[in-house]
């Protein structure tokens, strides 16, 4: 049976919707990137040249071609070069790394022409002020964005500057991307509604509002001011019904997103093949090994390395602390599970009392499948509870790093009995070596629960890349500062 069109009132009402902040946020980035151009441009003409240095240099055109107008032209370039990639799209700014990626590629289009440019026209430009301007002014347009970045976040965490958002599709596939985006507020969606394939048009769902049907969506965003809908899978949404709804969106207020059936993919993974027609989205198959793993394992070699060497003073006192606090030796050892279920034993600075193992079987009398941790651990000696607080029990382990059997981010360690209850979707987290750091690590610590640390550990062994462990090993300092979610 073919479904209905959507029908609308003769004349929509229109509405403000939630793509003002996403204005304003681009206004805002285009008047930081004209100021830090203007500075950096600025301060590099009078750090080379000044006005006791060479003002004007020669081209084939002109004998005294004064710099001020080179450095001028050079601002009003590289401006141009932002404007044009695009750098402030506003269905990017504030989430992934398109942004970043294009004011580098601004960047490295200004430097390329203006060397370009200055070789034909035969100017006699200063290498020293034509190679560390734009690497310097790039920098700093990033730290820019990055500051902005930080900002949004803030603010989206309280719930603002968002986009409002309507969820379409069954009632499973709809709670279950309202819970998705959630967790994650930071990257802008707040639903705010409901529109139910397989279920009632009014009501809860979740506690998520029914707006209505598919019929009911384009009226929804008017009057609930929101401005995306994402459609998510379902046999009752066929590709007909999407683009007849498609239609009935304002182009300039509305978005239409279509979120596929597989999920925990990271971007890098992903790229969109249009095929005759068809959207394919082709997604890159998990793999861990060759030149990327042989740079992991010379990355970890090194930081390890050089951290133990730095901390040998903070090692040698936390060592004595915890030989004073309480009876039992400094260091802790306990076997866990590594890279294809290889067991190793872990070290750590002890911060529990010496016949914790032996209480431990006492404490977790009841509790199911999961990982054993407590807020009010009585076990946990003085000493240890500081240790534990900024994990510095954990710096030991920075030897099983240099030995080979864990690397600095990974999935956390697992104990044999973990192991033991494992299907095989969490067996994959052995793929890998676990780490000293990961997502769970960043992402809540021992506040996580067991089930959202597996899809942590798991999203991290099928998306892995370099650049994702320095982001990690950044968010770890920063948690290890703050003492957040550890105990």
């Amino acid at each position: 049976m073919t479904a209905s069109p959507i029908t609308l009132p003769a004349t929509p009402a229109r509405t403000a919707t939630g793509r003002r902040w996403s204005q304003r946020l681009a206004m805002r980035l285009a008047a930081t990137d004209a100021l830090v151009v203007a500075l950096t441009v600025l301060v590099a003409h009078l750090a080379a040249f000044g006005a006791a240095g060479r003002a004007a240099t020669t081209s084939r055109y002109a004998a005294d071609l004064p710099y001020a107008v080179i450095s001028l032209g050079l601002a009003v370039l590289w401006l141009t070069a932002l404007w044009v990639v695009d750098s402030r799209d506003e269905d990017e700014i504030g989430t992934g790394t398109t942004e970043y990626r294009r004011v580098i590629r601004a960047g490295v289009a200004t430097l390329v022409i203006t060397i370009v440019v200055g070789f034909f026209l035969g100017i006699d430009l200063s290498r020293v002020w034509a190679s560390a301007v734009v690497p310097a002014g790039t920098a700093l347009l990033l730290a820019g964005r990055w500051g902005w970045r930080r900002h949004l976040m803030r603010r989206r965490a309280l719930g603002l500057d968002s986009h409002r958002v309507v969820l379409l599709g069954s009632t499973s596939t709809v709670v279950s991307t309202a819970l998705d985006l959630a967790r994650q507020p930071g990257h802008g969606y707040r639903v705010v509604g409901v529109a139910l394939t397989d279920g009632p048009s009014e009501g809860t769902v979740a506690d998520l509002r029914i707006v209505g049907a598919v019929d009911d969506v384009p009226n929804a965003l008017r009057a609930l001011e929101a401005d995306t809908v994402i459609a998510t899978s379902s046999e009752h949404l066929s590709a007909e019904r999407l683009r007849d709804l498609a239609w009935h969106l304002d182009p300039q207020q509305h978005h239409l997103v279509v979120a596929p059936s597989i999920t925990d993919v990271g971007g890098s993974r992903i790229h969109l093949r249009p095929v005759a027609g068809l959207p394919l989205i082709h997604v890159e198959t998990p793999h861990q090994a060759g030149l990327g793993r042989a740079m992991k394992r010379v990355f970890d070699v090194v930081v390890a390395s050089i951290a133990l060497v730095i901390l040998a003073p903070v090692l040698l006192v936390v060592s004595v602390l915890v030989h004073r606090d309480s009876p039992g030796g400094v260091l802790y050892r306990q076997e866990r599970i590594g890279r294809d279920g290889e067991p190793f034993s872990i070290l750590k600075f002890r911060s529990m009392t010496a016949d914790a193992d032996v209480r431990r079987t006492e404490l977790t009398a009841g509790l199911g499948k999961g990982l054993f941790k407590m807020a009010d651990d009585p076990r946990i000696t003085r000493v240890g509870r500081v240790l534990r607080r900024y994990s510095l029990d954990e710096l030991p382990q920075l030897i099983n790093v240099l030995r080979g059997e864990m690397s600095l981010v990974g999935p956390r360690p697992a104990l044999p009995s973990e192991v033991s209850e494992y299907d095989r979707r969490e067996l994959r987290r052995l793929a890998v070596t676990p780490g000293l750091s990961g997502l769970w690590q960043v992402s809540g610590r021992s506040d996580l629960e067991w089930a959202d640390g597996i899809r942590l550990d798991l999203y991290y062994v099928e998306n892995w890349s370099m650049t994702q462990d320095l982001q990690i090993l950044w968010r770890t300092a920063r948690a290890v500062v703050t003492s957040s979610g550890a105990y």
